[in-house]
């Protein structure tokens, strides 16, 4: 909704002539006249103003895609029509343009909108979803956790201080249906009275592992959390049969358990460490930490860039080479804010909470002091020293004003920095020099290479010219009673298409020009016209005939340049005796 609003406004300023964003600039204002009643809008006023700003630059690429395609779906309509709801529905659905503007974009030119066809488009599609969704089996499968859940009562987890328990089998659920007893080779799951298994949540991963006894043995491959509190093991039964009522050992595997810990807690690190870096605006968006790598979604509204990365890593690596305790403790949610405690926006919190802190601030606020603090359910290391390393090998966007990083802890990123070195010395070795030397190598030899392309670019148009001098190359005739140049160029990019066709403009000093570049098959097309005889021939015309000749249609630009393409690179020629025909005829 706050969107819709937003774009609305957006709208109306454009139609008031603003040619570029401006409600970003409206933020310090709300700021001076809402800050005292909202506190947070003054520590987030840098972050709104980016995001606003980010937002009507895209709601303004999605206009003016809209509106074009709404005006070619409207083009044989006139005052008093109506639009179809479903050509509305697809502008929405398929290309992002909401059915106000649509509404709005038409309003003034007397047409209206099918909404009853909207609507029923949009109700058929969310049944069809609904439908699939159903027919997958989840739905069912989801709803015998409850049943269960209200029977046995939660699980009791066991996690944080054990990774080894006993337990009694509650049920057992198969291919959707609960079932008594299993056999070998049975794929099937566990609940169990109590658990030393964590269930995938907060974008940590469940537990893997086994689950054994008198005579029988089950291998988890995964763990979850259904219907609130009941903790369920998937896996296999690899020995013997297993029965409802049966006693059992549970052992969760320990090396990807002390992996995931690691991995859990490098995450808390690079959260404050980004925060500290590029400001307290940062705010978790989402996370994975699986055995061999995390990933961590953050607030942030561009771009990081590598001096910032390097800095978030470094700071997280001073943290680690503390080797401090990370400890935990439960408390009112109330209380643990007030210590400063990190709570994820919108994650639903019991009265009591669990808070993670590690490592002690070396400079800055947070000095002295504990230097992350979050509300975190998970299972994290004993000490900072245990993630051993944390190496970020990846960030970029998931969506807007989300960022993503990836990294790697301990042997994983150990691994990752040897191929790294690998690789740089193998590169060195192909290009002769020491690896120190190896990038001042590279720079060199994309610099030799920009010359040479430079050179072989200006040699393409002098060759397509007809030469280096200044007078009319050789293809030059009369077409129409004014001076035509026509050619089939190969080997020119289409970027350098419109250079070409200034130079062949003046050489011809008044005519019409035309070049086509051929590439992998396809064409691509540049025709420009003298300013003197703008009147008499437009470029747009004259390049959307060459274009429709290459199987192509539409092409666009100015009366004097104007640029097109089509896949048939093959009617080269014949393109340019199209525009020939146009221009006699």
């Amino acid at each position: 909704v706050l969107r819709r609003i937003m774009r609305r406004a957006m709208r109306h300023a454009q139609l008031l002539g603003a040619k570029d964003p401006l409600m970003w600039q409206l933020v310090p204002a709300l700021v001076r006249e809402m800050g005292a009643a909202y506190p947070e809008l003054a520590r987030g006023e840098a972050l709104i103003g980016e995001t606003l700003k980010l937002e009507e630059k895209r709601f303004r690429q999605t206009l003016a895609r809209g509106l074009s395609l709404l005006e070619d779906a409207t083009q044989d309509l006139g005052e008093g029509s109506e639009l179809p709801g479903e050509t509305a529905f697809k502008l929405y659905d398929t290309y992002g343009f909401p059915l106000d503007l649509t509404q709005d974009a038409l309003r003034q030119r007397g047409i209206t909108v099918d909404t009853d066809g909207f609507n029923s488009a949009m109700q058929r599609q969310k049944a069809e979803a609904r439908a699939s969704w159903s027919g997958s089996g989840e739905a069912a499968t989801e709803t015998i956790w409850f049943g269960i859940r209200d029977r046995a009562g939660a699980t009791e987890f066991l996690g944080y201080d054990t990774e080894q328990a006993e337990g009694v089998v509650l049920a057992m659920v198969k291919d959707g249906a609960e079932v008594s007893s299993a056999s070998e080779g049975d794929e099937l799951a566990i609940i169990v009275n109590q658990t030393p298994f964590y269930g995938e949540s907060g974008g940590q991963m469940g537990d893997t592992g086994t689950i054994s006894g008198d005579g029988f043995s089950f291998t988890v491959t995964d763990t979850s959390k259904k219907a609130d509190g009941l903790f369920v093991h998937s896996g296999k039964v690899t020995k013997g049969a297993l029965k409802v009522g049966a006693v059992a050992e549970l052992k969760v595997a320990h090396e990807r358990r002390t992996r995931l810990r690691a991995n859990h807690s490098a995450t808390h690190l690079l959260h404050e460490g980004l925060r500290e870096v590029l400001g307290t605006h940062v705010a978790q968006k989402g996370s994975l930490v699986a055995p061999d790598r995390l990933r961590f979604d953050f607030s942030h509204p561009k771009p990081i860039s590598n001096e910032e990365l390097q800095r978030v890593e470094e700071l997280a690596n001073e943290i680690i080479v503390q080797n401090s305790p990370v400890t935990t403790r439960l408390m009112s949610v109330d209380d643990a804010i007030a210590e400063g405690a990190m709570a994820l926006f919108g994650e639903k919190y019991g009265d009591e909470v669990r808070v993670v802190s590690m490592g002690t601030g070396l400079h800055g606020a947070k000095e002295n002091r504990p230097y992350s603090v979050e509300l975190c359910g998970g299972t994290h290391a004993k000490a900072t020293g245990d993630i051993g390393l944390v190496r970020i090998v990846g960030e970029g966007a998931v969506a807007s004003g989300v960022r993503r990083l990836e990294a790697l802890t301990g042997i994983a990123a150990r691994q990752y920095l040897d191929e790294q070195d690998r690789r740089l010395r193998d590169i060195a070795a192909a290009l002769k020099v020491g690896p120190a030397d190896a990038l001042a190598r590279v720079e060199a030899l994309v610099d030799e290479r920009k010359k040479l392309e430079r050179e072989l670019s200006e040699a393409r148009k002098k060759l397509a010219l007809g030469g280096s001098g200044g007078s009319a190359p050789e293809a030059t005739e009369t077409v129409a009673g004014v001076g035509f140049l026509g050619k089939v160029v190969s080997g020119v990019a289409p970027k350098d298409l419109k250079g070409l066709a200034d130079e062949g403009k003046k050489s011809l000093g008044s005519g019409v020009v035309v070049f086509v570049g051929e590439a992998d098959g396809k064409a691509s097309v540049v025709v420009a016209v003298t300013e003197d005889l703008t009147s008499q021939f437009s470029a747009v015309d004259l390049v959307r005939v060459a274009s429709a000749a290459l199987g192509g249609q539409g092409g666009g630009g100015r009366p004097d340049m104007a640029q097109a393409g089509g896949p048939d690179a093959t009617k080269a020629h014949e393109a340019v005796a199209a525009v020939k025909a146009a221009m006699a005829g």
